[in-house]
């Protein structure tokens, strides 16, 4: 169980890592109002914040279906193993967003979905 709490724990720090990335180094951070300030970026900076709100849109699903797994007792295997996929897959997704890697990042965030539809199923009682 607590390879789960960890894995659930990096899927809800994930998002982090793009909203830093977006905002270090930025000319004339504004931390008091910075939503604005994200707005007016462009290139590599839009593309980090984009994924950040992805990720956070990202995350009640993943939740839902990971609870939802062990709520059916799934077998912890395929639990873990389909969590951890999701994770590593939504990472891929952070540097190929960042990178503006678009196509490849419609993919990876297709496999990741299917990853997460998968978590869903692997909770259905037989």
């Amino acid at each position: 169980m607590g390879t789960i709490a960890t894995l659930m724990l990096i899927a809800a720090l994930l998002p982090l890592f793009p909203a830093v990335c977006a905002k270090a180094g930025g000319s004339n951070f504004d931390n008091e109002a910075p939503r604005p300030w994200l707005a007016r970026q462009e290139g590599w900076r839009a593309r980090a914040n984009a994924a950040q709100a992805n990720l956070f849109e990202g995350l009640p699903f993943f939740y839902a279906a990971a609870l939802f797994a062990l709520y059916g007792q799934a077998d912890q295997g395929w639990t873990i193993s389909l969590m951890l996929t999701w994770v590593v897959l939504r990472a891929i997704y952070l540097g190929v967003y960042i990178a503006g890697y678009g196509a490849l990042r419609s993919t990876v965030w297709g496999l990741a979905l299917v990853t997460n539809i998968a978590l869903l199923f692997v909770g259905v009682p037989a």
